[in-house]
Protein backbone atom coordinates (compact mmCIF):
# COMPACT_ATOMS: atom_id res chain seq x y z
CA UNK A 1 0.00 0.00 0.00
CA UNK A 2 1.17 3.52 -0.84
CA UNK A 3 1.49 4.86 2.70
CA UNK A 4 4.35 7.21 1.77
CA UNK A 5 2.18 8.96 -0.83
CA UNK A 6 -0.35 11.76 -0.47
CA UNK A 7 -2.82 12.99 -3.06
CA UNK A 8 -3.35 16.45 -4.50
CA UNK A 9 -6.39 16.81 -6.78
CA UNK A 10 -6.95 19.93 -8.87
CA UNK A 11 -10.67 20.45 -9.50
CA UNK A 12 -10.48 23.88 -11.10
CA UNK A 13 -10.69 22.69 -14.71
CA UNK A 14 -12.99 24.87 -16.78
CA UNK A 15 -14.82 23.25 -19.69
CA UNK A 16 -17.36 25.13 -21.76
CA UNK A 17 -17.75 22.00 -23.90
CA UNK A 18 -19.78 20.39 -21.10
CA UNK A 19 -22.23 23.29 -21.43
CA UNK A 20 -25.30 22.98 -19.19
CA UNK A 21 -23.71 20.30 -16.98
CA UNK A 22 -21.13 22.74 -15.57
CA UNK A 23 -23.20 25.92 -15.34
CA UNK A 24 -23.61 25.56 -11.58
CA UNK A 25 -21.08 22.85 -10.66
CA UNK A 26 -17.43 22.00 -11.19
CA UNK A 27 -16.49 19.14 -13.47
CA UNK A 28 -15.51 17.11 -10.40
CA UNK A 29 -19.15 17.28 -9.22
CA UNK A 30 -20.75 16.25 -12.53
CA UNK A 31 -22.94 13.14 -11.97
CA UNK A 32 -21.71 9.98 -13.67
CA UNK A 33 -22.71 6.32 -13.66
CA UNK A 34 -26.12 6.41 -12.01
CA UNK A 35 -25.19 7.42 -8.47
CA UNK A 36 -21.64 8.79 -8.55
CA UNK A 37 -19.80 12.04 -9.21
CA UNK A 38 -16.62 12.32 -11.29
CA UNK A 39 -14.52 13.01 -8.19
CA UNK A 40 -15.53 9.64 -6.70
CA UNK A 41 -13.33 7.69 -9.10
CA UNK A 42 -9.97 9.37 -8.53
CA UNK A 43 -10.67 9.81 -4.81
CA UNK A 44 -11.60 6.12 -4.42
CA UNK A 45 -8.53 5.06 -6.41
CA UNK A 46 -6.35 7.01 -4.00
CA UNK A 47 -8.04 5.56 -0.91
CA UNK A 48 -7.84 2.03 -2.33
CA UNK A 49 -4.10 2.64 -2.76
CA UNK A 50 -3.69 3.32 0.94
CA UNK A 51 -3.55 7.12 0.56
CA UNK A 52 -5.12 8.76 3.61
CA UNK A 53 -3.99 12.35 3.08
CA UNK A 54 -5.75 14.09 0.18
CA UNK A 55 -5.81 17.80 -0.65
CA UNK A 56 -8.57 19.05 -2.96
CA UNK A 57 -7.83 22.32 -4.75
CA UNK A 58 -11.03 24.13 -5.76
CA UNK A 59 -11.50 27.16 -8.00
CA UNK A 60 -15.18 27.95 -8.70
CA UNK A 61 -18.67 26.42 -8.57
CA UNK A 62 -17.44 24.13 -5.81
CA UNK A 63 -20.43 24.31 -3.43
CA UNK A 64 -22.08 21.11 -4.72
CA UNK A 65 -18.68 19.38 -4.64
CA UNK A 66 -18.15 20.26 -0.97
CA UNK A 67 -21.72 19.19 -0.17
CA UNK A 68 -21.06 15.85 -1.85
CA UNK A 69 -17.74 15.20 -0.10
CA UNK A 70 -18.71 16.44 3.35
CA UNK A 71 -16.16 15.33 5.95
CA UNK A 72 -14.88 12.53 3.69
CA UNK A 73 -16.54 9.88 5.84
CA UNK A 74 -17.62 7.66 2.92
CA UNK A 75 -13.98 7.48 1.78
CA UNK A 76 -12.65 6.87 5.32
CA UNK A 77 -10.98 10.28 5.24
CA UNK A 78 -12.54 11.80 8.36
CA UNK A 79 -9.43 11.22 10.45
CA UNK A 80 -7.62 12.80 13.37
CA UNK A 81 -4.36 12.60 11.44
CA UNK A 82 -4.34 13.42 7.74
CA UNK A 83 -7.71 12.97 6.00
CA UNK A 84 -9.49 15.12 3.40
CA UNK A 85 -8.50 18.78 3.11
CA UNK A 86 -10.58 21.18 1.02
CA UNK A 87 -8.32 23.96 -0.31
CA UNK A 88 -10.52 26.77 -1.69
CA UNK A 89 -9.13 29.95 -3.27
CA UNK A 90 -8.47 32.81 -0.85
CA UNK A 91 -7.20 36.36 -1.10
CA UNK A 92 -3.83 37.45 0.32
CA UNK A 93 -1.23 40.00 -0.75
CA UNK A 94 0.33 37.28 -2.94
CA UNK A 95 -2.85 35.58 -4.11
CA UNK A 96 -5.77 37.29 -5.86
CA UNK A 97 -8.02 34.26 -5.33
CA UNK A 98 -8.18 33.62 -9.08
CA UNK A 99 -5.72 31.04 -10.35
CA UNK A 100 -3.94 31.62 -13.65
CA UNK A 101 -3.12 27.93 -14.04
CA UNK A 102 -2.45 24.69 -12.22
CA UNK A 103 1.01 25.71 -11.01
CA UNK A 104 -0.42 28.96 -9.65
CA UNK A 105 -3.12 27.00 -7.81
CA UNK A 106 -0.58 24.60 -6.33
CA UNK A 107 1.56 27.55 -5.21
CA UNK A 108 -1.35 28.86 -3.15
CA UNK A 109 -1.46 25.52 -1.30
CA UNK A 110 2.25 25.22 -0.48
CA UNK A 111 1.49 25.44 3.23
CA UNK A 112 -0.58 22.25 3.07
CA UNK A 113 2.01 20.52 0.89
CA UNK A 114 4.90 21.38 3.23
CA UNK A 115 2.95 20.14 6.27
CA UNK A 116 2.23 16.76 4.67
CA UNK A 117 4.41 14.06 6.23
CA UNK A 118 4.58 11.79 3.17
CA UNK A 119 7.64 11.85 0.92
CA UNK A 120 5.84 11.48 -2.42
CA UNK A 121 2.87 13.30 -3.94
CA UNK A 122 0.33 12.07 -6.50
CA UNK A 123 -0.91 15.07 -8.49
CA UNK A 124 -4.08 14.62 -10.56
CA UNK A 125 -6.95 16.46 -12.20
CA UNK A 126 -10.61 15.51 -11.84
CA UNK A 127 -12.08 15.21 -15.35
CA UNK A 128 -10.45 11.85 -16.18
CA UNK A 129 -12.29 8.75 -14.94
CA UNK A 130 -10.68 5.36 -14.31
CA UNK A 131 -10.40 2.81 -11.51
CA UNK A 132 -6.93 1.74 -10.45
CA UNK A 133 -4.50 1.55 -7.56
CA UNK A 134 -1.20 3.41 -7.67
CA UNK A 135 1.03 0.91 -5.86
CA UNK A 136 2.79 -0.39 -8.97
CA UNK A 137 3.20 3.12 -10.36
CA UNK A 138 4.94 4.22 -7.16
CA UNK A 139 7.13 1.11 -7.17
CA UNK A 140 8.19 1.83 -10.75
CA UNK A 141 8.84 5.47 -9.85
CA UNK A 142 11.19 4.42 -7.06
CA UNK A 143 12.94 1.66 -9.01
CA UNK A 144 13.71 3.86 -12.03
CA UNK A 145 14.86 6.81 -9.95
CA UNK A 146 12.53 9.03 -11.94
CA UNK A 147 11.99 12.69 -11.08
CA UNK A 148 8.39 12.50 -12.33
CA UNK A 149 6.37 9.47 -13.47
CA UNK A 150 3.36 10.14 -15.73
CA UNK A 151 0.54 7.62 -16.08
CA UNK A 152 -0.68 7.16 -19.65
CA UNK A 153 -2.95 4.93 -21.70
CA UNK A 154 -3.07 4.07 -25.39
CA UNK A 155 -5.44 6.37 -27.29
CA UNK A 156 -4.79 6.47 -31.03
CA UNK A 157 -7.16 9.30 -31.95
CA UNK A 158 -6.04 12.89 -31.62
CA UNK A 159 -8.37 14.82 -29.32
CA UNK A 160 -9.84 18.29 -29.74
CA UNK A 161 -10.00 18.50 -25.94
CA UNK A 162 -10.13 21.93 -24.27
CA UNK A 163 -7.60 20.44 -21.83
CA UNK A 164 -4.03 19.61 -22.69
CA UNK A 165 -3.89 16.48 -24.85
CA UNK A 166 -0.44 15.56 -23.57
CA UNK A 167 1.25 12.90 -25.69
CA UNK A 168 4.34 10.98 -24.62
CA UNK A 169 7.13 9.28 -26.52
CA UNK A 170 9.04 6.68 -24.51
CA UNK A 171 11.94 4.36 -25.13
CA UNK A 172 12.04 0.64 -24.30
CA UNK A 173 12.63 1.38 -20.60
CA UNK A 174 9.63 3.80 -20.48
CA UNK A 175 11.95 6.82 -20.21
CA UNK A 176 10.15 9.76 -21.80
CA UNK A 177 12.12 11.18 -24.70
CA UNK A 178 9.55 13.68 -26.00
CA UNK A 179 6.36 15.45 -24.92
CA UNK A 180 3.80 17.20 -27.11
CA UNK A 181 0.65 19.14 -26.24
CA UNK A 182 -2.36 19.08 -28.59
CA UNK A 183 -0.39 17.75 -31.56
CA UNK A 184 -1.88 18.23 -35.03
CA UNK A 185 -0.62 14.86 -36.21
CA UNK A 186 -0.55 11.54 -34.41
CA UNK A 187 2.97 11.76 -32.98
CA UNK A 188 2.17 9.18 -30.30
CA UNK A 189 -0.66 6.94 -29.14
CA UNK A 190 0.44 7.38 -25.52
CA UNK A 191 -1.82 9.98 -23.87
CA UNK A 192 -1.35 11.25 -20.34
CA UNK A 193 -4.03 10.24 -17.82
CA UNK A 194 -3.37 13.45 -15.87
CA UNK A 195 -1.69 11.62 -12.97
CA UNK A 196 1.88 12.45 -11.89
CA UNK A 197 4.03 11.04 -9.08
CA UNK A 198 7.08 12.90 -7.76
CA UNK A 199 8.83 13.72 -4.52
CA UNK A 200 7.11 16.42 -2.49
CA UNK A 201 10.30 18.49 -2.23
CA UNK A 202 10.77 18.40 -6.01
CA UNK A 203 7.20 19.66 -6.52
CA UNK A 204 7.82 22.50 -4.08
CA UNK A 205 11.06 23.49 -5.85
CA UNK A 206 9.43 23.40 -9.28
CA UNK A 207 6.40 25.43 -8.18
CA UNK A 208 8.44 28.06 -6.32
CA UNK A 209 10.78 28.47 -9.29
CA UNK A 210 7.87 28.73 -11.75
CA UNK A 211 6.16 31.36 -9.61
CA UNK A 212 9.36 33.38 -9.39
CA UNK A 213 9.45 33.51 -13.19
CA UNK A 214 5.72 34.30 -13.56
CA UNK A 215 4.98 30.85 -15.02
CA UNK A 216 1.62 29.42 -14.04
CA UNK A 217 0.83 26.21 -15.95
CA UNK A 218 2.18 22.90 -14.64
CA UNK A 219 2.26 21.06 -17.97
CA UNK A 220 3.31 23.85 -20.35
CA UNK A 221 5.60 25.84 -18.09
CA UNK A 222 7.12 23.07 -15.98
CA UNK A 223 6.89 19.65 -17.66
CA UNK A 224 7.49 20.80 -21.23
CA UNK A 225 10.08 23.48 -20.53
CA UNK A 226 12.05 21.45 -18.01
CA UNK A 227 11.77 18.08 -19.76
CA UNK A 228 15.43 18.15 -20.94
CA UNK A 229 16.66 18.58 -17.37
CA UNK A 230 14.24 16.18 -15.64
CA UNK A 231 14.24 12.40 -15.58
CA UNK A 232 10.71 11.63 -16.78
CA UNK A 233 9.18 8.15 -17.06
CA UNK A 234 5.84 6.88 -18.31
CA UNK A 235 3.67 4.27 -16.60
CA UNK A 236 1.18 2.47 -18.81
CA UNK A 237 -2.39 1.95 -17.58
CA UNK A 238 -4.32 -0.70 -19.50
CA UNK A 239 -7.80 -0.21 -18.05
CA UNK A 240 -10.74 1.82 -19.31
CA UNK A 241 -10.24 5.60 -19.34
CA UNK A 242 -13.09 8.11 -19.77
CA UNK A 243 -12.10 11.72 -20.41
CA UNK A 244 -15.00 14.14 -20.09
CA UNK A 245 -13.78 16.55 -22.75
CA UNK A 246 -17.18 17.36 -24.26
CA UNK A 247 -20.90 16.59 -24.09
CA UNK A 248 -20.42 13.90 -26.74
CA UNK A 249 -17.64 12.28 -24.70
CA UNK A 250 -19.72 12.43 -21.53
CA UNK A 251 -22.69 10.87 -23.32
CA UNK A 252 -20.64 8.12 -25.00
CA UNK A 253 -18.66 7.17 -21.87
CA UNK A 254 -21.81 7.14 -19.75
CA UNK A 255 -23.68 4.77 -22.04
CA UNK A 256 -20.52 2.67 -22.43
CA UNK A 257 -21.06 1.59 -18.79
CA UNK A 258 -23.99 -0.51 -20.06
CA UNK A 259 -21.35 -2.75 -21.66
CA UNK A 260 -20.33 -5.50 -19.18
CA UNK A 261 -16.64 -5.12 -20.05
CA UNK A 262 -16.57 -1.40 -19.27
CA UNK A 263 -18.81 -1.74 -16.22
CA UNK A 264 -16.68 -4.51 -14.72
CA UNK A 265 -13.54 -2.44 -15.27
CA UNK A 266 -14.81 0.86 -13.82
CA UNK A 267 -16.67 -0.84 -10.96
CA UNK A 268 -14.09 -3.48 -10.09
CA UNK A 269 -15.13 -5.14 -6.82
CA UNK A 270 -11.46 -5.60 -5.87
CA UNK A 271 -11.20 -1.82 -5.42
CA UNK A 272 -14.71 -0.37 -5.10
CA UNK A 273 -15.85 3.15 -5.94
CA UNK A 274 -17.18 5.00 -2.91
CA UNK A 275 -19.73 7.81 -2.95
CA UNK A 276 -22.02 9.80 -0.69
CA UNK A 277 -24.52 7.46 0.95
CA UNK A 278 -28.22 8.25 0.60
CA UNK A 279 -30.69 5.90 2.24
CA UNK A 280 -33.51 5.41 -0.26
CA UNK A 281 -35.97 2.66 -1.04
CA UNK A 282 -35.21 0.27 -3.88
CA UNK A 283 -36.49 1.09 -7.35
CA UNK A 284 -40.19 0.31 -7.84
CA UNK A 285 -41.47 -1.19 -11.09
CA UNK A 286 -45.15 -0.73 -11.91
CA UNK A 287 -47.56 -2.90 -13.88
CA UNK A 288 -46.62 -1.33 -17.22
CA UNK A 289 -42.87 -1.11 -16.66
CA UNK A 290 -40.45 -2.49 -19.24
CA UNK A 291 -36.69 -2.08 -18.67
CA UNK A 292 -33.94 -3.37 -20.98
CA UNK A 293 -30.16 -2.96 -20.78
CA UNK A 294 -30.33 -0.03 -18.35
CA UNK A 295 -28.96 1.09 -14.99
CA UNK A 296 -31.66 2.07 -12.52
CA UNK A 297 -30.65 3.71 -9.23
CA UNK A 298 -32.43 3.53 -5.88
CA UNK A 299 -35.65 5.46 -5.37
CA UNK A 300 -36.77 5.33 -9.02
CA UNK A 301 -40.41 4.71 -9.88
CA UNK A 302 -40.81 3.08 -13.30
CA UNK A 303 -44.17 2.56 -14.97
CA UNK A 304 -43.06 3.13 -18.57
CA UNK A 305 -40.43 1.86 -21.03
CA UNK A 306 -36.70 2.34 -20.39
CA UNK A 307 -34.08 1.01 -22.83
CA UNK A 308 -30.30 1.48 -23.06
CA UNK A 309 -30.42 4.30 -20.52
CA UNK A 310 -29.07 5.37 -17.13
CA UNK A 311 -31.47 6.64 -14.48
CA UNK A 312 -30.12 8.33 -11.35
CA UNK A 313 -31.78 8.30 -7.92
CA UNK A 314 -35.43 9.20 -7.57
CA UNK A 315 -36.34 9.40 -11.27
CA UNK A 316 -40.03 8.92 -12.10
CA UNK A 317 -41.15 7.43 -15.42
CA UNK A 318 -44.92 7.54 -15.73
CA UNK A 319 -47.25 5.17 -17.63
CA UNK A 320 -46.84 5.34 -21.40
CA UNK A 321 -43.52 7.23 -21.24
CA UNK A 322 -40.61 5.93 -23.32
CA UNK A 323 -36.93 6.61 -22.57
CA UNK A 324 -34.25 5.29 -24.93
CA UNK A 325 -30.50 5.89 -25.14
CA UNK A 326 -30.64 8.66 -22.55
CA UNK A 327 -29.21 9.80 -19.21
CA UNK A 328 -31.78 11.00 -16.68
CA UNK A 329 -30.33 12.58 -13.55
CA UNK A 330 -31.62 12.69 -10.00
CA UNK A 331 -35.25 13.56 -9.22
CA UNK A 332 -36.24 14.14 -12.86
CA UNK A 333 -39.69 13.14 -14.11
CA UNK A 334 -40.96 11.99 -17.49
CA UNK A 335 -44.75 12.13 -17.50
CA UNK A 336 -47.42 10.14 -19.33
CA UNK A 337 -46.96 9.33 -23.03
CA UNK A 338 -43.80 11.41 -23.44
CA UNK A 339 -40.81 10.15 -25.41
CA UNK A 340 -37.15 10.93 -24.71
CA UNK A 341 -34.35 9.66 -26.97
CA UNK A 342 -30.66 10.55 -27.11
CA UNK A 343 -30.96 13.13 -24.35
CA UNK A 344 -29.28 14.18 -21.11
CA UNK A 345 -31.68 15.55 -18.50
CA UNK A 346 -29.92 17.27 -15.62
CA UNK A 347 -31.13 17.11 -12.03
CA UNK A 348 -34.80 17.91 -11.39
CA UNK A 349 -35.94 18.22 -15.02
CA UNK A 350 -39.66 17.67 -15.66
CA UNK A 351 -40.97 16.49 -19.03
CA UNK A 352 -44.74 16.99 -19.02
CA UNK A 353 -47.26 14.69 -20.69
CA UNK A 354 -47.31 14.09 -24.46
CA UNK A 355 -43.92 15.69 -25.18
CA UNK A 356 -41.25 14.35 -27.54
CA UNK A 357 -37.52 15.04 -27.29
CA UNK A 358 -35.11 13.43 -29.70
CA UNK A 359 -31.46 14.17 -30.21
CA UNK A 360 -28.83 12.17 -32.08
CA UNK A 361 -26.12 9.78 -30.98
CA UNK A 362 -23.43 12.33 -31.85
CA UNK A 363 -25.50 15.35 -30.76
CA UNK A 364 -27.65 14.59 -27.71
CA UNK A 365 -30.18 17.07 -26.37
CA UNK A 366 -29.12 18.56 -23.02
CA UNK A 367 -31.65 20.13 -20.63
CA UNK A 368 -30.25 22.20 -17.79
CA UNK A 369 -31.02 21.65 -14.12
CA UNK A 370 -34.69 22.10 -13.07
CA UNK A 371 -35.94 22.77 -16.62
CA UNK A 372 -39.63 22.13 -17.40
CA UNK A 373 -40.68 21.08 -20.89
Amino acid sequence: MSKDLFGLIYTGESNTQLRELTLSRSIAAVPFGGRYRCIDFILSSMVNSGIHNVGLITQKNYHSLIDHLGSGKEWDLNRKRDGLFILPPFVTKDNAGIYKGTAHAIHSCLGYIKRSSQRYVLLTGSHTIYNTVFDDMLLQHKSTGADITIMYNIEPDISDSPYEDLRLKTDASERICDLAINPQSNVSEKRSCDAFIMEKNLLIDLIVDANAHALYDFIRDILIKKAPTLKLYGYRYNGYVARLDSINDYFAHSLAILSPEVRNDLFNSAHPIYTKVKDEASARYGEYASVKNSMIADGCEIDGVVENSILFRGVKVKKGAVIKNSIIMQASEVHENSRVEYAILDKGVIIKSDRALRGYENFPIVLRKSSIV
